[in-house]
């Protein structure tokens, strides 16, 4: 596909009849819609034309331009109840807010929403961090709304949610911005007290004048100092309190070693006899601080797995007024089991509850994985966090807040979380023994030292002390741990026991579903049989208009074929769609259906396999359209690499045993269960 295909803005495939261009750096820049046009043509008209430089990855695709209001959707969070919840005070009448900004994927995306968010009208202060995707918003209530900026941000091309930032985000940010100050200056010192021990160094080969020694000793000194007092604390206050608890880890040798080696280069430093040591101190308390630093890190990135939670979630839902029906733009927070409420096509189901419409297509693919919509019928349960992917539908309340099963996922993985698994648990059985034996070992090297040679005890101890630390053990059992749950995570795969993580090392069988997980989930139309009196592309236009008015996966195979508008469209679940084209009534579905506009047609002649289906009109059925679902890449790959570590492979799936079938062979899996 070539540059000219392709949209300047976002990246999709430009249609043929749908071009739109922009002009930008002097040349004409094709886009794929209005949208994208407006905001290009926004970034370029704010004087921002560099993000398209500096950006490492297209941008996503805008809303569409609408009028110059503020959408409904948005209001909602101009409600007092909502905004005292989602926001915090910030003195002088100013209001904090916290985002997570969908689409932030590189530096260009951060400096361009700061740079046109900071533009509007009450906008104090804009931060954005392009690694955690949160953005941090101060404005003044008063100049503009909260509504009005988050539906620009959204118009950009960046959809916000707001989230509260409670207690532990707020003990996270002030426990990496104290540990990054402690490395800091940990780092700096090491730095500089290294570059006076290679010039004390070369002085012992080759000569040193003892006035410039002992000015050396002094500057080194001078910098140790804050190393050991300001950076090395967390190690002297933890060596504290297992002493206390008489438990001792492995904060207790690291500070007898820290502490001895300052204490010992203090007094043979002003004797002006004997080694200093404050190179080495200050090395062994960065590399310490740099290991403690990345595991606080790799702690901290789990706890922000509840973000993905919160995107889920929506923060606003549209309650139905008992009296007079009309919908009003609430807070979820201010919902009450019984209250019905409109879902609109594309909106997350905002609580768990009860269908009140007639039938509706789900996709719960946050719970279940599965890539392919569910069809819920009148009374049946809706979940909360779930996607609405058919029309708009009436949903009642039944459980909100911590009774939801969204709720229930986020109680498992604050579980996982703070659950140590028995890995874990024996690594620090094995440390604190591992500490009561050094510290034996040490007190004996001492001893037997004092009776050898008592000038080289106190060294050697220290060695013994430095060389047996026991943080790598202590430290990498859950820094591994953690971040295998986390990267799982990220992955769509949630870990509510950590001890399952162990289990993996043990398996023998790997069982695979097939659509979205070995192929792409995104159903293709791959050849077209004419049955009737019409032409291959009109049939595929004609395919297209009707599955135009369809949320189903199938009627995604025909998303990008051109095609007039169809009339007097409807949906009939389980069979297809029916409508006009140009004043002809067509049917589109399974082959039964698709003839069903001749009450004679039987259908049942023309071979459909799983997933394909047939176009029909008044004259019976006139084409096929045979689809299948791409293998991903890589698939046969990954399946090629269990197989090599020994582990056997079969496809579960609920899809027709010959697509099944077709699927196992391209992957090289020979167990395979369909239907």
């Amino acid at each position: 596909m070539s540059a000219s295909d392709i949209c300047f803005h976002c990246g999709e495939p430009v249609l043929t009849g749908r071009r739109y261009l922009v002009a930008m750096d002097g040349a004409d820049r094709p886009v794929c819609c209005p949208g994208c046009k407006a905001v290009a043509e926004f970034i370029r008209d704010s004087g921002f034309s560099d993000y398209y430089a500096f950006r490492t990855a297209n941008a996503l695709r805008p809303e569409q331009p609408e009028a110059d209001t503020v959408r409904p959707e948005w209001r909602a969070f101009d409600r007092p109840a909502v905004l005292e919840r989602l926001t915090s005070a910030s003195g002088e009448g100013r209001r904090e807010a916290l985002l997570l900004v969908e689409g932030v994927r590189c530096a260009a995306c951060s400096w361009l929403i700061e740079r046109s968010l900071g533009q509007m009208p009450g906008v104090i202060e804009i931060q954005v961090n392009p690694a955690t995707a949160r953005a941090r918003l101060v404005w003044d209530p008063a100049t503009s709304p909260l509504s009005k900026l988050l539906d620009g941000l959204a118009r950009l091309g960046y959809r916000p949610h707001p989230v509260q930032a409670g207690a532990q985000a707020s003990m996270a940010q002030r426990e990496r911005r104290q540990a990054l100050k402690r490395l800091a200056v940990a780092g700096l010192g090491m730095m500089q007290v290294l570059t006076y021990a290679v010039s004390l160094y070369a002085g012992a080969f080759q000569g040193m004048d003892p006035g410039i020694q002992a000015f050396l000793r002094l500057i080194s000194l001078l910098v140790a100092t804050p190393v050991v007092l300001y950076s090395g604390f967390p190690f002297f206050q933890g060596a504290w309190r297992d002493l206390r608890a008489r438990k001792p880890g492995m904060d207790v040798p690291v500070a007898l070693a820290i502490g001895g080696a300052y204490v010992a280069s203090l007094i043979n430093g002003f004797r002006g006899v004997g080694e200093v040591y404050f190179d080495s101190v200050t090395m062994f308390v960065f590399l310490l601080s740099l290991g403690r630093f990345a595991e606080m890190a790799a702690r901290h990135r789990a706890g922000e797995m509840s973000d993905a939670l919160a995107r889920l979630a929506p923060a606003t839902a549209l309650r139905l007024n008992p009296a007079s029906g009309e919908a009003e733009n609430v807070g979820v927070s201010e919902l009450t089991p019984g209250d019905r409420l409109l879902v609109r096509a594309g909106d997350s189901f905002p609580a768990d509850g009860a269908l009140d419409s007639t039938t509706a297509l789900v996709d719960e693919s946050m719970l279940t994985g599965e890539s392919r919509p569910i069809r819920r019928l009148a009374g049946e349960p809706v979940i909360g966090g779930s996607l609405n992917v058919g029309d708009p539908v009436e949903m009642r309340v039944e459980r909100i807040g911590a009774d939801t099963v969204l709720s229930h996922v986020a109680r498992l993985l604050e579980r996982a979380q703070a659950a140590r698994p028995g890995l874990a648990r024996s690594a620090d059985l094995v440390a604190r023994w591992f500490v009561v034996g050094v510290l034996i070992i040490a007190g004996g090297v001492a001893v037997s030292w004092s009776l050898l040679d008592p000038a080289r005890a106190f060294e050697i101890t220290l060695s013994v002390l430095v060389v047996t630390c026991p943080c790598a053990l202590s430290l990498a059992t859950p820094t591994a741990l953690t971040a295998a749950t986390t990267r799982l995570a990220r992955t769509g795969l949630l870990v509510t026991r950590p001890d399952a993580l162990e289990k993996f090392a043990r398996a023998d069988h790997v069982m695979f579903d097939k659509t979205g997980t070995l192929t792409r989930g995104r159903v293709s139309v791959t050849g077209v049989d004419i049955l009737g009196d019409l032409d291959h592309q009109r049939c595929l236009s004609i395919a297209a208009a009707l599955e135009r008015r369809s949320e189903h996966p199938i009627a995604r195979a025909f998303a990008d074929v051109p095609a007039a508008p169809a009339t007097d469209s409807q949906v009939v679940p389980g069979f297809g769609v029916e409508g006009s084209v140009d004043g002809q009534r067509y049917r589109i579905g399974r082959p039964d259906f698709a003839s069903g506009l001749v009450a004679s047609a039987d259908g049942s002649v023309i071979e459909i396999t799983d997933g394909d289906v047939a176009l029909g009109d008044r004259s019976g059925l006139i084409a096929r359209f045979r689809l299948s679902d791409p293998l991903r890449e890589g698939s046969r790959g990954a399946v090629a690499r269990l197989t090599l570590l020994g582990l056997e492979a079969e496809i579960v799936s609920g899809d027709e045993a010959g697509t099944v079938a077709e699927a196992a062979t391209a992957t090289g899996i020979n167990a395979f269960r369909g239907g």
